[in-house]
């Protein structure tokens, strides 16, 4: 439950058909109080190698741009959106892209909760728990080929029109995760990502990272 409940919270608030204003706020104190509540125990929070991490998470950050920057057509092929894939585009309304509040709300989520529950659920559960299903007995970090490429490829499933960077970053944080055998590492390196890619977002008005 440490692990999981975090992520299926977060998973199931996003589905609610609620406006942005209103449930962005919502889920961000639902999804803290349930880390606070679940999970408090399992976080780890001192990492190994955390200047290491943070160079990481911002190479993540450049691979996850690096395509629309250098190809500006490239993400509106058929390969990154069709039915199945969905649209890159935002779900954050413009009436809220100067709503200071709301805003700053969705930084703290996209850059603090969101990689602490993710990493719990990709890294510290399912990636053990695909290697043998009482995954506590799994050391933080054990590597199978199996566990890695499914977590690897779930991780990119998650990110809809950019599954391909997805996949990258799922390979790095996996592999992060195999070097380090510590989760504290890999939340670093995610967060790092995400406050990166927010500010990135806002600097230069490119919303549909928001997805």
């Amino acid at each position: 439950m440490p692990y999981i409940v975090p992520f299926a919270v977060f998973v199931g608030l996003r589905a609610i058909p609620l406006s942005s204003e209103w449930l962005a706020p919502a889920r961000f104190l639902l999804v803290a109080v349930t880390l606070a509540i679940f999970s408090r125990q399992v976080i780890s929070w001192r990492p190994s190698f955390p200047v290491a991490s943070i160079v990481l998470g911002a190479a993540v950050l450049a691979i996850w741009i690096a395509p629309d920057l250098l190809w500006p057509v490239y993400r509106g092929s058929w390969l990154f959106q069709n039915s199945l894939t969905g649209v890159a585009r935002s779900t954050v309304p413009t009436t809220l892209h100067a709503n200071v509040p709301f805003i700053a709300m969705r930084i703290l989520e996209s850059a603090i909760l969101v990689p602490i529950l993710e990493e719990l659920f990709w890294r510290g559960w399912l990636m053990r728990w695909i290697i043998r299903s009482k995954f506590q007995t799994v050391p933080i970090g054990q590597f199978t080929l199996l566990s890695f490429s499914a977590v690897a490829l779930l991780f990119a499933s998650e990110h809809g029109p950019y599954w391909d960077v997805g996949l990258l970053a799922g390979i790095a944080y996996n592999a992060w995760c195999v070097r380090t055998r510590n989760l504290a590492d890999c939340i670093i390196a995610h967060a790092v990502t995400n406050a990166l890619l927010a500010a990135y977002i806002l600097i230069f008005k490119q919303w549909q990272y928001w997805l």
